[in-house]
């Protein structure tokens, strides 16, 4: 397969700028929404938000301090934990399960449980071979609305303590949250679903269809006794046995719904374990490429919906710039490296080897660049096979997650996240030039420097305790499916993807065992709400202050100079924080790999 280099350096290009002249309309429209502005949806959805909130008994004037606001989103958390254990395990009793799938094992309902509660969607399940129709829709989907809209509302809430001027109170939780999934991810995901059904991705509620092949095909299988043990021959060898195969079960389902949230809540996960690289989820080059603009565009958009109710909209293009810059260096720096190859593979005279664990229909663009995607955000969805690309390409994706994924991160956790490191940025180069730092009018002290470092380092420290633990215990050790620098990538990635709440994996590692399904759930329980609760308290903490007119040594943070040192912040704690095992994993792999062996 040839790769036309120019054509994909184009589909990228162009895929860019259309993100970004989206990104602004959007970023304005969520502003409106969440300061309680008429939209063009308000004839269809203000009645149902009007009704909800009489029904549910919700103040919309009331508002909350940032411990009522943490309060609530445990309590509504914890609530939609339960009931999504309760299902996961009752599976098997409940409506809409036509294949008669049993409930899921307590440790792993408890590790789905915690992942769709913390928008990582980390599976260690096959979705088509052990979730029922009612667990998907009722129990996951739903979540994937609620623990997108949570993320969103804590961003929301931070930017409200920036902007808000002595104040107590940062919001309504239950305000926020209903805002976010009736007026932003509800019609985009419905609308999205339309589109994706057009392309071939199925919606249904049929059962599993079997289907007679166009070209049966014979392989040889050992042989069993009515025990289920292989039969040997009287030279101990296993007695071999011809299958023919002529049919196919065909899962089914409604995936487009499930999809589209999906990806406009970067929540990641998939229908079927082969994610968005199933046919039935991701059918076309054109879905490949919508997929990735609507796992991008909320948390693209987020940093200009700052800027508009901070009434500074350079800071928020400036914050959007920053995430950008570092996105099309991953960019480069991955597809460099995959169409270069592995020269062991290109040794052997493979053709198209770098096309390796990669989806035809997609090539080589499309494949790099829905990898960097979902990785910089906190996503999760794949359409590729990780674990086949080249060490160095792999450590793109691996890098992204480990960054925090605030390029452009989860739909609101990127852009608080985001907004730590600018603070952590604004409070050293005051420091270097000997003025008290601030932002935007609020000086940055103690409490806000604290809170920074909690929901910039919480995930790092989380990935590099628990591959620890996995690397010196036999339990950890014997689920790695290779040995050596990838076995220690496959274990490192897993730690990374959940602490950072991301859902993709690397494969190659037995997720499912009990050590894993809990190490694993604590990573996600702790990368998510450790960093939340530092967020809404940082939040609470600006919006107290008073506002600090800029003076003539004001640092201006909208400028290309300030752009640049906040990129050189996000890359200098990263390589501090993860450099040495990077080089113990990917680098290493990489020069064994150019040595020859």
């Amino acid at each position: 397969m040839h790769i036309n280099v120019m054509a994909d350096v184009v589909q990228i290009v162009v895929f860019l700028v259309i993100l970004t002249l989206l990104a602004g309309p959007l970023g304005r429209y969520m502003a409106k929404v969440y300061q309680g502005e008429r939209t063009f949806l308000a004839p269809v959805f203000g009645p149902v938000e009007r009704l909800f909130y009489r029904i549910c008994g919700i103040n919309r004037d009331a508002e909350m301090d940032w411990k009522q606001y943490a309060t609530a989103l445990l309590v509504f958390s914890f609530i939609g934990f339960v009931a999504t254990f309760l299902i996961l395990m009752l599976q098997g009793y409940l409506p809409f399960n036509p294949e008669k799938f049993p409930g899921f094992s307590w440790d792993l309902a408890l590790n789905t449980a915690v992942s769709f509660l913390t928008n990582t969607n980390w599976q260690a399940y096959s979705g088509e071979s052990a979730a029922s129709y009612f667990t998907q829709v009722i129990a996951l989907m739903v979540h994937q609305f609620y623990s997108a809209a949570a993320g969103m509302a804590v961003a929301i809430a931070l930017i409200r303590g920036i902007v808000r001027r002595k104040s107590d109170t940062i919001g309504n939780f239950w305000i926020d949250m209903t805002r976010s999934v009736l007026y932003i991810l509800l019609p985009l995901s419905f609308l999205f679903a339309l589109v994706l059904v057009s392309q071939g991705v199925i919606q249904n509620f049929s059962p599993y269809k079997q289907v007679r092949l166009l070209e049966p095909y014979t392989y040889e299988n050992p042989k069993l006794d009515a025990y289920g043990n292989r039969i040997k021959d009287t030279q101990g060898r296993p007695v071999m046995e011809t299958v023919t195969v002529t049919q196919q079960t065909l899962p089914m389902g409604p995936v487009a719904a499930q999809e589209a949230v999906k990806e406009f809540g970067t929540n990641g996960g998939g229908w079927f374990n082969a994610n968005s690289a199933h046919p039935f989820e991701n059918p076309t080059p054109l879905s490949n490429v919508l997929e990735i603009l609507a796992l991008l565009i909320i948390a693209a958009a987020l940093p200009i919906t700052f800027g508009h109710m901070a009434g500074k909209k350079k800071a928020g293009w400036a914050i959007y710039t920053a995430m950008m810059a570092i996105f099309v260096i991953a960019l480069a720096v991955m597809y460099r490296a995959e169409y270069t190859g592995n020269p062991l593979v290109q040794g052997l005279g493979v053709q198209g080897a770098y096309m390796e664990g990669k989806e035809v229909r997609f090539g080589l663009g499309g494949s790099v660049l829905f990898s960097v995607s979902t990785t910089a955000t906190a996503c999760g969805a794949v359409n590729n096979m990780h674990d086949s690309l080249t060490p160095l390409g792999g450590m793109v994706p691996l890098t992204l997650i480990l960054l925090g994924e605030e390029i452009f991160g989860g739909v609101g956790s990127g852009l608080y996240t985001m907004l730590a490191f600018v603070i952590i940025s604004v409070f050293v180069s005051g420091l270097m030039i000997g003025r008290i730092p601030e932002y935007l009018g609020k000086k940055v002290e103690a409490t806000e420097m604290w809170m920074s470092v909690i929901v910039v380092l919480t995930s790092g420290v989380l990935v590099l305790i628990f591959t620890s633990i996995a690397l010196i215990t036999k339990a950890g050790v014997s689920a790695m499916g290779n040995p050596g620098p990838h076995g220690l990538t496959e274990v490192f990635y897993a730690f990374a993807s959940t602490s950072n709440n991301n859902g993709s994996a690397f494969a190659g590692l037995n997720a499912s065992t009990l050590f894993y399904t809990l190490t694993t759930s604590i990573a996600m329980i702790l990368g998510r709400f450790g960093p939340a609760m530092a967020t809404l308290a940082m939040a609470g903490s600006l919006a107290k202050k008073k506002y600090v007119p800029p003076s003539p040594g004001t640092l201006p943070t909208d400028q290309p100079t300030f752009i640049l040192w906040l990129v050189s912040v996000i890359i200098i704690v990263g390589a501090l924080t993860f450099f040495p095992a990077l080089s113990l994993g990917p680098i290493v792999e990489h020069m064994i790999m150019i040595g020859g062996r």
